[in-house]
C-alpha cells in the first residue's frame, strides 16, 4: 500500500499533467493520405509546410482605423516577430469598412525533446498574448487571437476544468452507490482507493508517454477517467464482494482473502485482459482519435489490473471483518441478493425468457436503423468568454467573406499568376458559377476590393510580390478618385521593395510617386493571402452554399465541391488542384471513421474470443456470449436514436458513438460475462446445470448489478457534466449510449438472456472440454456422489443432472 501511494505522488510531483498535451481538433488525426490533407500540403506555398497561421484581428469599436492607430498595428507587429518561433507577420489586409486589420502570425513549431505539439501551440499562444498586452493601443482599439489554434488551446484549458469536474461527481456518486450496496462505512472507500490512486498515476504516465509521440485527444482524457474509476471499481466490487462470501462461511480475515483472490483473480485477470484487448485492437484503425484511444485507456487498465490483483488484497487483508463495519457478517450459506434471486427464478424458463428479451432487443435495434452522424468537427467553436472567442467574433464581423470558416480551393499554375491574369478571372468565374459555392474570393478582389487583370500586372510590375508591402505607403498616395496614371516605377524604387513587417531583413517601403491609389494599393497588398511569392500556387475563399462548413450537409457537399474543383483546373490548365477547409477535413474524417469500424470491429471480436475461450475452456460459449453483446449493442443504439433523434430531434448522433459503444460494450459487456460463466462452472462441479445457474445468478446477481449501476453511473456523470461543456455534443452521446447499453447488459442480457441460452444449450457450452455425465453415479476416481442445491444425492435418470468435469 505504501509503495502505491508513493508512486502516486511522484507521478504527481515530476510527470506533467494529461490536460497539458490534449488536443481538440478531430481533423489534426487525419492520416497524411487523406484528400484534404494532401490539398493542404499542396497549399504550403501560401503557407509553408509545418508553420502554423493564427489570425490576429485588431479593429475599432466604432470608426475607421487612423494614423495613430495603424502607428500601433505597425508596433505590435514588431512585438509579433519578435516572439520565438514566429518567422514571419504578414499583414492580410484592411476590411472593406476599414474599421480592422488582420495579421497573420506565421511559426515553425518545432516540437523540442520533453514537450508536445501542444504544448508548443499553448507557449506560443500565450507568447502572442503577452505582447498584444504589452502593446499600447490607443483609445478603443483592441486586438485579439482567432483562428484553430487559438480555439483549440482555449478549448483544452476548458477540457482540463471539464475533467476535474468529471472526476470529482464521478467518484461521490460511486462512493454514494457503494454506500447502499454495502450498506458499510469503509467498503466504498476501500473499493474505490485503488482506482483513484490508478488514476492519480495513469494522468501523468500518458502524459509522459505524449511528450514521446502519442497523440491525445480530449475525449481520451475523459474516456481515461470514466474508464479507470468505473471498470476498476467493478473488479474491487467483484474481489469483495468474495471476500464477504468467504466471511459468511467461516473463514479468517486473511484466509477469506487469499481464497477470494484464487476464485476471482482469473476472473478479474481475464475480466481486463479483454478491455485491453479490445483497446488495443484500435491501434489498427487509421483514424487517430480512435488508435491514439488505444495505448492511453489500456495503460490505465492494466494499472487498475496490478492494483486490483496487488492493492486492494493487502488493504482487505490489513482491515479484516471492520471493512463491512456496521453490518454484520453472518455465518453460513446466504440466500443471495434480491435480484439474483429474482433472475436466477426467472431462467427456470429459458426458452421463454430467451424469446421475450430477443422481442424486446429486437424491438429497439430495428430504431438502430434511424441512426444519423454529426459532430464531425469535435470541439470546433471558442469557449464562451475566451480571448479566441472575441478573435472569433470580429473575424466575423469584419472579415465575412474571406476568413469566417473558409472553404479554399487551390490551384497550381504551370507559370506565376501575373505572367497570365487571365486564368485568375477565369477561374473566379467557373467557381462563382457553381452551385456549392457563393462569395468567392480571391486575388482580383481580396477583402471585397477589386482590381483588373491588367491592373493586377500593372501593380506587380510597379510594387513587387504583395508579400512584402508595408500597412501605408510611406509616401502619401494620390487621393480616391484621382485618374490613375500608367504604372510604371522607376528602376530606383523597384530595388526598394520591402520584406514583410517584422520580418528579418526588411529594407524601406516602395514610394508611390502618386501612381496608384491608396484603395488600389490596399487592395494589392491584400492579394498575398490568395498568391505564392512565385506566383504559381493560387487559392480561393468561398462560402458553401450548404451552410456553415461544421456542418453535417456541408461535409456532403463535399465530393460535388471537389468535382467542380477538378474542372475549373482541367479549364485553367492547373496542373494540380484540391480543397481545403473544415468541410473537406470532416469528409475525410467521416470515410476514414467508416472504413475503421469494418477493419477493427472485426479483430476485437477476434482477440476476445480467443480469450473467452480461454478462459471458458469452450468454443462454443464465446460465440453466443459475443452475439449478446452486439444484441445489446443495437438496441442500445436503437434507444439513443430513439430519446436523441426520434423524440429530441437533435438531428443526429456523434460519429464516434457506434463505434466506441461497440468497442466498449464488446469489453465491458464480457466482464460480466466472465464473472457470471466462471462461477456457473465452478458450481456445476458440484450441482445439477439448473441449479449451477440458480446458485452462481444468487452469488453474482448483486455483484453484476452494483458494478453495472457504478459503471453506466460514471458514463451517466460523463454524459451530463461533460455534455455541459462547451463542445460537449459528443460527451453527452457517447456517454449516454453507453450508460443505456450497460444497463440494459447488466440487467437483462448477462443475468437473464445469458444463463437461459446456458440452460438450452446444457453440455455443448463447454464443448470441446471433456464432459462426463454423472447421473447420480460416482466418479470414476471416486469421488463423493454429484449432490443438489438441497444437498441431496440426485436421482439417476434426472436430465438436470449432468455435471461437468474437465
Amino acid at each position: 500500500m505504501i509503495l502505491w501511494i508513493a508512486a502516486a505522488i511522484a507521478a504527481v510531483q515530476l510527470l506533467p499533467s494529461l490536460s497539458s498535451v490534449t488536443q481538440n481538433n478531430n481533423t489534426s488525426f487525419l492520416p497524411a493520405y487523406a484528400p484534404s490533407q494532401r490539398a493542404a500540403n499542396l497549399a504550403t506555398p501560401l503557407e509553408p509546410s509545418g508553420s502554423i497561421s493564427i489570425p490576429v484581428v485588431v479593429a475599432r469599436s466604432s470608426g475607421q482605423l487612423t494614423s495613430d492607430d495603424t502607428g500601433a498595428i505597425a508596433r505590435l507587429q514588431k512585438k509579433l516577430a519578435a516572439k520565438p518561433s514566429v518567422t514571419k507577420v504578414k499583414d492580410a489586409g484592411r476590411s472593406a469598412g476599414g474599421q480592422a486589420e488582420q495579421l497573420q502570425v506565421l511559426a515553425t513549431q518545432p516540437v523540442k525533446a520533453g514537450t508536445t505539439q501542444h504544448q508548443a501551440n499553448v507557449m506560443l499562444v500565450d507568447n502572442l498574448r503577452s505582447a498584444i498586452a504589452k502593446t499600447s493601443m490607443p483609445g478603443d482599439l483592441q486586438a485579439h487571437l482567432a483562428g484553430q489554434t487559438a480555439v483549440s488551446v482555449d478549448n483544452s484549458k476548458q477540457g482540463g476544468k471539464t475533467g476535474n469536474q468529471v472526476q470529482m461527481v464521478s467518484m461521490a456518486l460511486i462512493v454514494v452507490l457503494l454506500l447502499l450496496i454495502f450498506r458499510a462505512l469503509l467498503a466504498p472507500l476501500v473499493s474505490l482507493l485503488p482506482a483513484v490512486l490508478v488514476l492519480t498515476m495513469a494522468g501523468p504516465l500518458i502524459a509522459e508517454a505524449a511528450k514521446h509521440g502519442l497523440g491525445i485527444s480530449s475525449l481520451a482524457q475523459q474516456m481515461l477517467i470514466v474508464l479507470v474509476l468505473g471498470a476498476g471499481t467493478d473488479y474491487g466490487l467483484f474481489l469483495v464482494f468474495r471476500v464477504r462470501e468467504e466471511l459468511r462461511a467461516g473463514l479468517p480475515p486473511k484466509e477469506a482473502v487469499a481464497k477470494a483472490v484464487a476464485r476471482v483473480g482469473e476472473s478479474i485477470t481475464f475480466s481486463a485482459g479483454t478491455v485491453i484487448a479490445a483497446l488495443l485492437s484500435l491501434r489498427a484503425a487509421s483514424f487517430g482519435v480512435y488508435s491514439n484511444l488505444g495505448y492511453p485507456l489500456a495503460m490505465g487498465i492494466g494499472l487498475m489490473l496490478l492494483a486490483g490483483l496487488t492493492l486492494l488484497p493487502a488493504t482487505l487483508a490489513i482491515i479484516g471483518r471492520a471493512v463491512f463495519w456496521p453490518s454484520r457478517i453472518q455465518h453460513g450459506i446466504q440466500t443471495g441478493e434480491l435480484w439474483g434471486r429474482i433472475s436466477g427464478s426467472i431462467v427456470q424458463r429459458p426458452l421463454a425468457t430467451l424469446m421475450a428479451g430477443l422481442v424486446l432487443f429486437g424491438g429497439l435495434a430495428y430504431f438502430a436503423t434511424g441512426y444519423t452522424a454529426s459532430g464531425f468537427g469535435g470541439a470546433t467553436s471558442a469557449p464562451s468568454g475566451s480571448d479566441s472567442a472575441d478573435g472569433q467574433a470580429l473575424l466575423t464581423k469584419y472579415f465575412p467573406r474571406t476568413s469566417a470558416n473558409p472553404t479554399q480551393a487551390v490551384f497550381q499554375l504551370p507559370k506565376a499568376a501575373w505572367d497570365d491574369p487571365s486564368v485568375l478571372a477565369a477561374a473566379q468565374h467557373k467557381l462563382q458559377s457553381a452551385a456549392e459555392l457563393k462569395n468567392v474570393t480571391g486575388p482580383l478582389d481580396p477583402n471585397g476590393l477589386s482590381l483588373t487583370p491588367s491592373q493586377y500586372i500593372e501593380l506587380h510590375a510597379a510594387l513587387g510580390p504583395a508579400q512584402n508591402l508595408s500597412p501605408a505607403p510611406k509616401v502619401p498616395a494620390q487621393t480616391a478618385g484621382t485618374a490613375r496614371k500608367t504604372a510604371t516605377m522607376s528602376a530606383k524604387n523597384a530595388e526598394g521593395t520591402a520584406a514583410d513587417v517584422g520580418g528579418k531583413g526588411a529594407t524601406a517601403d516602395p514610394l508611390m510617386d502618386g501612381k496608384f491609389t491608396v484603395a488600389e494599393y490596399q487592395a494589392y497588398r491584400a492579394t498575398a493571402q490568395y498568391v505564392s511569392p512565385d506566383g504559381r500556387t493560387v487559392q480561393y475563399s468561398t462560402a458553401l452554399t450548404a451552410g456553415d462548413p461544421s456542418t453535417t450537409a456541408a461535409m456532403n457537399a463535399v465530393p460535388s465541391i471537389r468535382t467542380e474543383v477538378s474542372g475549373v483546373a482541367r479549364r485553367i490548365g492547373a496542373t494540380d488542384n484540391g480543397v481545403v477547409g473544415q468541410a473537406a477535413d470532416l469528409y475525410d474524417v467521416s470515410n476514414t471513421s467508416g472504413n475503421d469500424m469494418k477493419s477493427v470491429i472485426p479483430i476485437a471480436i477476434a482477440v476476445i474470443g480467443v480469450l473467452l475461450a480461454l478462459v471458458m475452456r469452450s468454443l462454443i460459449a464465446p460465440l453466443f456470449l459475443i452475439v449478446s453483446v452486439a444484441l445489446s449493442y443495437f438496441a442500445a443504439l436503437g434507444l439513443a436514436v430513439l430519446l436523441f433523434i426520434k423524440l429530441d430531434n437533435s438531428g443526429g448522433l456523434v460519429f464516434i458513438l457506434p463505434f466506441l459503444m461497440f468497442i466498449f460494450l464488446l469489453a465491458l459487456g464480457e466482464d460480466y460475462n466472465i464473472l457470471v460463466m466462471t462461477r456457473i462452472r465452478e458450481e456445476a462441479h458440484e450441482l445439477s446445470l439448473r441449479e449451477a445457474v440458480k446458485r452462481a445468478l444468487s452469488a453474482t446477481g448483486n455483484t453484476v448489478t452494483s458494478a453495472g449501476l457504478v459503471l453506466a453511473g460514471t458514463f451517466a456523470v460523463f454524459a451530463v457534466v461533460g455534455g455541459s461543456s462547451p463542445n460537449g455534443g459528443e460527451m453527452r452521446d457517447v456517454g449516454t449510449g453507453l450508460a443505456l447499453g450497460i444497463l440494459m447488459d447488466t440487467f437483462l442480457v448477462r443475468t437473464l438472456l445469458v444463463p437461459s441460452t446456458v440452460l438450452l444449450l446444457g453440455k455443448w457450452n463447454w464443448w470441446p472440454s471433456k464432459l462426463i455425465h454423472r447421473h447420480g453415479q460416482l466418479e470414476a476416481d471416486g469421488e463423493v456422489p454429484v449432490r443438489s442445491a438441497a444437498g441431496e444425492q440426485d436421482t439417476p435418470g434426472d436430465p438436470q443432472a449432468a455435471e461437468v468435469r474437465e
